[in-house]
């Protein structure tokens, strides 16, 4: 793991979202996030620190499927086909955040916090994370352990640590 990303995974999430602002505006760029599971967490957390303002926006709290669908544009089909919490999905997610926020970069998350709504295919924990613009994403799994409030926790500081990453030379 480079060094810089461990370094992040120590900060706490003020820390790491003062990280994230001070990129933003040096790249002189805007951030968004399209959120399920985490309910409004990553924006919750970008908007405690004084001046996000000047580099976020617009988040999306699209808990629901349909408000994936109507807000974000990701299609019915894709939904029914491989679920909310899925690659596929969150990666439209975070296009569609883009392309209607007009943000250069995003974050997008769903997953199953618990404690029920788990699957033998998606168990209590599984969180999907994508990261993207207006055109492409990339996503990654992970599994979170602990209570419903660890994992959304969880899930929250790993959105942040992957926008900072991806501005982040250091």
């Amino acid at each position: 793991m480079p060094t810089h990303v461990s370094r992040l995974a120590d900060l706490d999430l003020e820390a790491l979202t003062e990280r994230l602002g001070h990129r933003c505006r040096e790249q002189g760029i805007t951030v968004t996030a399209a959120e399920s599971c985490t309910g409004g967490g990553v924006a919750s957390a970008i908007t405690a620190v004084a001046g996000s303002s000047d580099w976020f926006e617009t988040g999306y709290v699209t808990y629901a499927n349909g408000a994936k669908t109507r807000l974000l544009g990701v299609p019915q089909a894709l939904l029914a086909e491989q679920g909310a919490v899925s690659r596929e999905v969150v990666e439209a997610m975070v296009v569609g955040a883009c392309r209607d926020s007009g943000a250069e970069l995003g974050v997008a998350i769903s997953g199953v916090a618990g404690p029920g709504g788990g699957s033998a295919d998606k168990p209590v924990g599984t969180v999907w994370l994508a990261w993207g613009d207006a055109e492409r994403a990339e996503s990654e799994c992970h599994h979170f352990g602990g209570d419903r409030k660890a994992v959304r926790e969880q899930a929250v500081r790993e959105a942040l640590i992957g926008l900072v990453r991806r501005l982040d030379p250091d």
